[in-house]
């Protein structure tokens, strides 16, 4: 089974060192910061498999757009697939607690 590359967009960076940032210096726990980063770029990196196998977000019109989620501790990660190109495209990592839809409605497409 060939593997899909996965592209992280400049936004989902953003997303990760805020998420970092966030729990170090807010929540003064350095190593939560790092097991939780770690545990989703794992998740991430696992996407080069199977990519489908999480299911459609909820939100319109994302779903009809076949944007993927995957929850990761307190995070999801959002995602879509390029079947032609078999890449898979990370667009977000959004707090679960968040308001999803207004939260996917500021995400860039790059």
């Amino acid at each position: 089974m060939d593997e899909y590359r996965v592209r992280i967009t400049r936004q989902a960076r953003e997303h990760l060192r805020e998420i970092r940032n966030y729990i170090e210096h807010v929540l003064f726990s350095p190593i939560a910061a790092k097991n939780t980063i770690t545990a989703i770029k794992t998740e991430i990196q696992s996407l080069k498999k199977l990519p489908k196998r999480t299911h459609l977000t909820p939100e319109q019109p994302w779903h009809d757009l076949q944007v993927h989620r995957v929850r990761v501790k307190n995070y999801y990660i959002y995602y879509w697939i390029d079947e032609e190109q078999r890449i898979v495209q990370i667009t977000g990592v959004i707090y679960v607690k968040r308001a999803q839809s207004r939260q996917l409605e500021a995400l860039e497409a790059d």
